[in-house]
Formats: structure tokens, sequence, C-alpha cells
């Protein structure tokens, strides 16, 4: 039997071929369109920029290992200065300093005693006559100025630990003890 014997078809049956063939076309064309729409673009990735923080720059000074100018990014805390410079020398006592405060510009973070507050050689201390930095000054530093004891010196520093840093040099009236009369006193000596 050869192959054209088996293909043939009856009348009906090209028919019927041919009338299956054009629904299957349709029913193709049908879906290609229906499934062709707009295209939609799709909305460009939310990317959530975060603003550079700026570099600040902070002095550290006193018991550290390293002390000079260091650059922290803003937001960093007095910690993060200390750090840079190496962290405190052995011994230092950091309980009057403030690690948690954030920085600021340009601030100067002091780590110990004074050198005026530092007695030499078993000799008798003189009392501190310089600026008093109010947001570092210890209870020492306080109770060097006119009018002002150990008593009160000991409220600033307390009252300082308590509520942050002085934002105003007129904000340590706010500490029990301190009127009108004795912060004019002591105001020429007072400096944040």
């Amino acid at each position: 039997m050869r192959l054209d014997e088996l293909i043939q078809y009856s009348q009906e049956q090209k028919r019927a071929l041919v009338t299956i063939g054009v629904v299957a076309v349709s029913v193709a064309l049908f879906f290609l369109f229906a499934s062709r729409s707009d295209a939609i673009e799709p909305a460009p990735p939310k990317v959530i920029a975060e603003t550079p923080k700026r570099t600040l720059y902070v002095h550290v000074a006193g018991d550290v290992r390293r002390p000079g100018v260091y650059p922290v990014l803003e937001g960093a805390r007095v910690i993060d200065a200390i750090t840079a410079a190496g962290g405190a020398k052995k011994g230092i006592d950091l309980s009057n300093v403030n690690l948690a405060r954030v920085i600021v510009d340009g601030e100067q973070v002091f780590v110990g005693v004074s050198r005026e507050a530092k007695s030499r050689g078993g000799a008798k201390q003189r009392p501190f006559t310089g600026t008093i930095y109010i947001n570092r000054a210890s209870a020492t530093q306080f109770d060097s100025l006119m009018g002002i004891g150990p008593v009160i010196a000991k409220r600033i520093v307390a009252y300082r630990a308590a509520n942050g840093p002085f934002v105003d040099i007129a904000d340590l009236k706010k500490v029990e003890g301190i009127g009108e009369k004795i912060f004019a006193k002591i105001q020429s000596r007072l400096s944040l």
C-alpha cells in the first residue's frame, strides 16, 4: 500500500479538517489579541535615599591616649570621640563624663581631671582661677567660683548629669541655690 492511498480522505472528512483548522486558527488569534493590552510600565523601585551624614570635628583633650581633633559622623556620641582618641588612659575615672551625649560640631570633650586641679608632689593645691566650662567642669572647679560652695557645686554637677549639657550659660540659674546675684558674680568666668 502506498502513502497517497492512506491519505485519501472523503469530501466530508476534508471539510471537517478545514473547519477544525479554521476554528483552531481563530481561537489562537483571539487569544493572541485578547492577551495583548497596553503595556503597563512598572513603577520604578522606590529607593529610600538616606541623607548623607555630615562630618563633625571634636577636640578630645585630657587623659586620653592620643589627644587631638577627630572627625566623627553626625549623631556620634562622646564615647565615639573618646574611642577615636584611643580611649581613656589606664585608671581614669569616666563617671563625670556623659558618654551617651550626642556630639556637636566644634566642641571639646575633656577627659579626666584638669591640669589645674591636679596636685603636684603633695604641695597644696592652688584654687582654680581659669574659665569654667560649665558642661565639663568638676565640682571642685565650680567650688572655686565666688558664692558657690561644695554643696551647690555638687548640685550643678548632679543637675548636668540628670538633664544633659547646658544649652546656655544662663541655664545655670535653674540649679537650686543659684540666683540672679550669684549668677552676676560668676558670669564672667563661665563658658559653654
